[in-house]
Order: C-alpha cells, then structure tokens, then sequence
C-alpha cells in the first residue's frame, strides 16, 4: 500500500510550491540559522560569566564578546542572559558619594583602545574583580601585557583597598623588570585615581 502520510506531505508541498526535500531538511534541523547563532553566543557567555566570578552584568559581557571579535549589541546580550537566567549578582551596596572637597585627578587616556600591542613591555592594562568564596568576597587585582595577553601581576585581599593595586603592578614590574617607559591603563575607580598610585605609577 502507498505511504499515505508520505503521499500526503507532498500534495501539500506541491499546493505551498515547496521542494518535498527542503521539508524534510527542515523537519530534522527545525531551528533557524539565528537560533544557532545565540546558542553559540549564549555558549561564550556562559565562558565569560563564571570567568567574573559569577557577578558581571550584561555590559561587561558585551565588553567581553566585543575583546574576543563578537559583533552583537548590548541589548541582544542582556536579552540572551535574561532567557538563561543569568544576571549580575551584587556583592555590596556602594556607599553613597561625598560631593565636598576636591575631585581625584584623572589621568588621561593614553590607550586610546588600541589593544593591540607589537612588543611585550608596552601597554599593560589592570582591573579588580570580586569573587565570592564560601568565606565571603574576595577581591582579585590583575595586570595584563596586550602584547602576549598574559596575566603578569596580580593581588588578592578581602578588602577593595587601593594597596591592592599597586601590589598586582609590583609583581609585574618584578617579574618583568621593563627596561622602558609602559603604559598602564585602568579604569576610573577610586583604586586607580587615588595619589598614592599616581606617585607609584610615576
């Protein structure tokens, strides 16, 4: 007896003017090319999330996938972290600013988001991260050479003081003992603007 159900797929195909074959192609990989696409990006934030110690929000991840060459908007991010269910976890609550006095010094950009580097011992970036522990948050300052994207200093306290900083760039110049003028680039945190890592820096 002919295959009624088979015979019945292809009258259909044949009313909607489609390929019998591009139905069958579909049935066994429903899923459109986009849907691929944030599987593979959910994947790399997956990666990204735990690397930051479970508590980087969808703008830093975007500043992640944007490091590694990923070409995506914010919103899609934020999007994609909202439908797994991941979000940024708070470790603390800032502590409310003081408009009085004067503003710490803010050096200027030197980097100009030119990450690349042609040697080591030219731009080094650093940043502070926080990871929770079973004892509670512990705050981890890093020093990266762009040119071989190594971590080459680093400091660990459980107090965000400006000290750790500069103790993750003395590893640094320990270890590599630069023998010319580099670069360092921060961000604008209190850590970064404070004198006593200007003075250092100097």
């Amino acid at each position: 007896m002919p295959d009624t159900k088979c015979s019945g797929i292809r009258r259909q195909c044949k009313i909607l003017n489609i390929h019998p074959s591009g139905f069958y192609a579909w049935k066994k990989s429903p899923h459109s090319r986009r849907h691929y696409e944030d599987q593979r990006l959910v994947g790399l934030i997956k990666q990204f999330w735990p690397d930051s110690g479970s508590v980087y929000g969808y703008r830093k991840i975007h500043e992640d996938l944007l490091s590694v060459g990923e070409l995506c908007g914010k919103h899609k991010v934020a999007r994609l972290m909202r439908q797994a269910g991941i979000k940024a976890e708070v470790g603390y609550k800032r502590k409310p600013r003081i408009k009085s006095g004067a503003p710490s010094h803010i050096a200027p950009n030197l980097l100009e988001r030119e990450f690349d580097s042609g040697k080591p011992n030219q731009k080094w970036v650093t940043d502070i991260t926080y990871i929770k522990t079973a004892e509670g948050w512990l705050f981890l300052a890093v020093v990266l050479d762009l040119f071989s994207r190594h971590i080459i200093g680093w400091s660990m306290k459980n107090r965000m003081e400006r000290d750790i900083v500069i103790s993750a760039l003395m590893m640094a110049v320990w270890r590599r003992n630069p023998k010319q003028p580099v670069t360092t680039h921060s961000d604008q945190g209190s850590q970064y603007t404070s004198y006593d890592w200007q003075s250092f820096l100097k």
